[in-house]
């Protein structure tokens, strides 16, 4: 039997595919680390689930609006409206079934077969695969170790075409943790400017894991707003991934175009999770704080553990939680049975077979030396991690 040529022709989550080994072999007895998954290790806030529980409490469980609950469609608005100035209202905003969805939403609302969309590499996984399902064209841009995995201007300008409908922008980002200044995103802003044929995605669900500086919203830039989309949501900063609540931020007519799409794929988010998220926006961010402080100890932790392994080329991340080294000097050496690594894939299945330790290999980001680590892990397994990846690079010859 064989399934459709639409659905052939996607890759399974890398990083979820990867988990998913990870318990595999832990159920086969095997002692693995998995540094593999973009899932904060603290849980919700108690405030949080409070409301969700009120919310059955008081039987909050009919079917709500499509769009999302005016209650948390206001309070998205405004929480934009206080952080870039700019004036949001409900309009502006649909809350779906997490930031995935959101994201398919938008593409599927905006893209025709045959248009370019613009990826950044390192990029997250999924905007591949979704861009495939909507039949677009992706072309992608390359970023370097060096500049911390930025966007250079000219390169943006010199990958837009007459065929380009979209450009998708993380900030901060994921796999990379790069984290744009306000000046770093006007030189974008300016490119964009000069081609008013390009429609902008930016995926800011890392707004609030930032390090060194906040988080920029590209919606602080009223040059673009006509035809900006804002993709967020409540699960990494409030350890909310289960709740699966996301939203997007747009011009009223492509919110119209979402609404009508999701109204016939899912139809509204859970009420009880639009509850919790309602708290989680409007309440205090004091839990938030205590969580990225942990996640600054742990990056801070790497940064120098990497640093001691020789050959591994890596920077510093200014936000998520995410480092993406580079493992270029270990391509080509072999193991001690004659293994050759021959590219990254084989040498992260190396560190998982001889190391114990799990990794996303880089090609599933569009690069092809590096990989990621995620540190949403309490430091014992990031202490074993390193031990265990040192271990292993050293033997390679």
């Amino acid at each position: 039997m064989k399934g459709s040529d639409r659905l052939n022709a996607l890759s399974e989550s890398e990083t979820l595919a990867m988990s998913k080994r990870v318990r595999e072999l832990t159920a086969l007895g095997k002692n693995v680390v998995g540094l593999t998954l973009g899932e904060p290790d603290f849980d919700t806030p108690a405030h949080i689930c409070e409301a969700a529980i009120q919310a059955i409490r008081e039987n909050d469980t009919h079917y709500p609006p499509v769009a999302g609950k005016p209650e948390l469609l206001n309070a998205v608005a405004q929480h934009y409206q206080q952080r870039t100035g700019i004036s949001f209202t409900s309009a502006n905003v649909i809350v779906s079934t997490g930031a995935k969805q959101s994201l398919v939403n938008v593409i599927m609302s905006l893209v025709n077969p045959g248009e370019e969309a613009l990826l950044i590499a390192p990029y997250w996984v999924s905007y591949l695969e979704m861009l495939k399902i909507a039949e677009a064209v992706p072309v992608t841009i390359q970023t370097t170790i060096e500049n911390g995995f930025k966007l250079k201007p000219s390169d943006l300008e010199a990958a837009i075409t007459p065929n380009t409908k979209l450009f998708i922008f993380n900030n901060p980002s994921n796999p990379s943790g790069a984290n744009y200044t306000r000046e770093e995103l006007a030189g974008i802003v300016s490119i964009l400017e000069k081609n008013p044929h390009v429609h902008v995605i930016s995926d800011e669900i890392y707004e609030y894991i930032t390090y060194e500086q906040t988080a920029i919203s590209m919606a602080s830039f009223p040059e673009i707003l006509d035809r900006l989309v804002i993709v967020n949501g409540v699960s990494k900063a409030f350890a909310m991934t289960g709740w699966r609540i996301g939203f997007t931020i747009a011009p009223e007519w492509l919110v119209k175009m979402c609404e009508k799409y999701q109204g016939q794929i899912t139809s509204g988010a859970s009420t009880i999770s639009q509850r919790a998220a309602l708290a989680a926006i409007t309440g205090s961010l004091d839990p938030v704080r205590v969580m990225r402080k942990e996640f600054e100890r742990r990056r801070n932790f790497l940064h120098g553990a990497l640093q001691d392994i020789p050959g591994i080329n890596t920077y510093l991340p200014g936000g998520a939680f995410y480092f993406y080294p580079d493992l270029s000097r270990f391509i080509g050496l072999r193991s001690k049975d004659g293994k050759k690594m021959t590219d990254i894939d084989t040498l992260s299945s190396y560190i998982l077979d001889v190391g114990g330790l799990a990794v996303i290999s880089g090609t599933a980001f569009g690069t092809k030396t590096h990989i990621r680590i995620s540190y949403a892990y309490e430091m014992s397994s990031l202490e074993e991690a390193m031990i265990r990846l040192k271990s292993c690079l050293v033997k390679l010859k």
